[in-house]
């Protein structure tokens, strides 16, 4: 990878580094289809019901805040960023009361670890090269740097699962938790609060707003505010549709996001990223072309009928930029 002063973008007074080529993007589009069965499968859920889970919603908010330990309601709406406080206390601490965070610490590795066992078919599983996949991916997830990285940090501290599938998933699970809690920083930094993050994200094209208004429950009054207050930055127009400053400034917090992810794959080096990248193709394809995870997803993926070569994916040509 080169180095973060070989190419400089100018915003203003202030210059922000960006990665050439964008390998952080690049990687997280190929991890977090790996981790993200955990929110759509069914095997997943099953397994949060299995140990007392109350619903979708009480399992999701406890799956993601266990390693933290039984945490209230404050602290996961704080290090999530993206749910109104409300619907996070309907869920938490009651979860706790049902399961302590080991039990569904437990719960959420045997519930993705069925889940891509399904998906990838039990020979794929077993295969050296998802073995060699895991290990390269864990190794990465190790050299994460974690300082001010709450949700990255709890999960790097977990303790490595014995089966190469487990290995991968949480490995993927602590780097895209990296990457979030650096994302969070930068829409912190740039006074964007959670759901003028959603709506900068539709106005994008990344998803559905009728989805996203359902998947995170923000009142109608809290939706109107957080697009007049877009409107009013000039980031949106009176459609919502993002102005050019918008684009530049939602452009910016990206690349910072891309940025503060670079460090696992700066440690990686150059070569074995790329053949993480290469061993995590077909894996993640396999989960995308599934169907499990929706097209109109809140995470912002592309289905895999959209993007270059029909894919969603921009990876056929990922071993020329990161070699």
């Amino acid at each position: 990878m080169r180095s973060r002063s070989a190419r400089i973008h100018e915003t203003g007074c202030e210059t922000v580094p960006e990665p050439e080529p964008n390998v952080p993007r690049v990687m997280w589009q190929l991890l977090e289809p790996l981790h993200a069965v955990t929110y759509f499968a069914p095997e997943a859920r099953a397994a949060a019901d299995a140990v007392g889970m109350r619903g979708f919603w009480m399992g999701y908010f406890a799956g993601r805040a266990a390693p933290l330990g039984p945490v209230g309601p404050g602290v996961v709406t704080a290090a999530f960023h993206g749910f109104p406080p409300a619907r996070v206390a309907r869920a938490l601490p009651d979860a706790w009361t049902f399961a302590t965070p080991g039990d569904v610490l437990r719960a959420r590795l045997d519930g993705a670890g069925a889940a891509l066992r399904t998906l990838l078919t039990d020979k794929v599983t077993g295969s050296d090269d998802l073995r060699a996949a895991a290990g390269l991916a864990w190794e990465a997830a190790g050299h994460a740097d974690t300082a001010g990285r709450v949700l990255g940090a709890a999960n790097q501290a977990l303790p490595a699962p014995d089966e190469p599938h487990l290995l991968l998933w949480q490995a993927a699970t602590t780097l895209r938790e990296h990457r979030g809690d650096g994302h969070v920083a930068a829409l912190v930094a740039h006074g964007v609060s959670p759901v003028q993050s959603h709506l900068l994200k539709v106005a994008a094209g990344e998803t559905d707003i009728d989805q996203l208004r359902l998947a995170r429950r923000w009142d109608d009054e809290e939706w109107e505010a957080g697009a007049a207050a877009l409107r009013g930055r000039g980031w949106v127009d009176d459609s919502g549709v993002l102005t050019a400053e918008g684009a530049r400034e939602r452009t910016r917090i990206e690349r910072l996001t891309d940025e503060a992810a670079a460090v696992p794959w700066r440690a990686l080096g150059d070569e074995r990223t790329a053949e993480l990248a290469l061993l995590l193709y077909p894996l993640t394809m396999a989960v995308l072309e599934s169907g499990v995870m929706p097209p109109a997803n809140p995470i912002g993926l592309p289905p895999p009928g959209d993007g270059e070569n029909g894919r969603g994916l921009t990876l056929p040509a990922v071993p020329s930029p990161i070699s």
